[in-house]
């Protein structure tokens, strides 16, 4: 494992156990399918949370935040469309954004919404 993907893995471990300590019940981490992956999946009371986990050292080039891009949006929630069609669930559907930069974590419930991609269909 290279430090970046050393860093990603720590990141996410720390998402994680912040994400737990919010309420967050965690469901799968790093979930795959043909079109890419999905950092973690967990449910926020109610609502079944799609969550990706940006880390950034420091805040230049738009910090962390700014490295969801729209197309890694659209890899997510086509991800995510494929993961709701192997499971059986009625829960309404959040993106939500871990950004960690310079020591500093904030959680973006609703960072991007399904309808405002274009996504392939299944």
């Amino acid at each position: 494992m290279n430090r970046r993907e050393r860093i990603g893995k720590e990141g996410e471990r720390v998402a994680c156990k912040y994400l737990q300590e919010h309420g967050y019940a965690l469901i799968e981490r790093n979930w795959r399918c043909r079109f890419g992956e999905i950092d973690i999946i967990a449910r926020d009371g109610g609502t079944l949370a799609f969550i990706e986990v940006k880390r950034r050292s420091r805040s230049g080039y738009g910090g962390a935040e700014g490295a969801l891009t729209i197309h890694k949006q659209r890899r997510i929630v086509a991800a995510a469309r494929m993961y709701l069609s192997n499971v059986s669930s009625d829960l309404p559907v959040r993106f939500d954004l871990v950004a960690i930069e310079e020591g500093r974590m904030t959680l973006l419930k609703g960072a991007f919404q399904l309808e405002d991609r274009c996504t392939p269909t299944l």
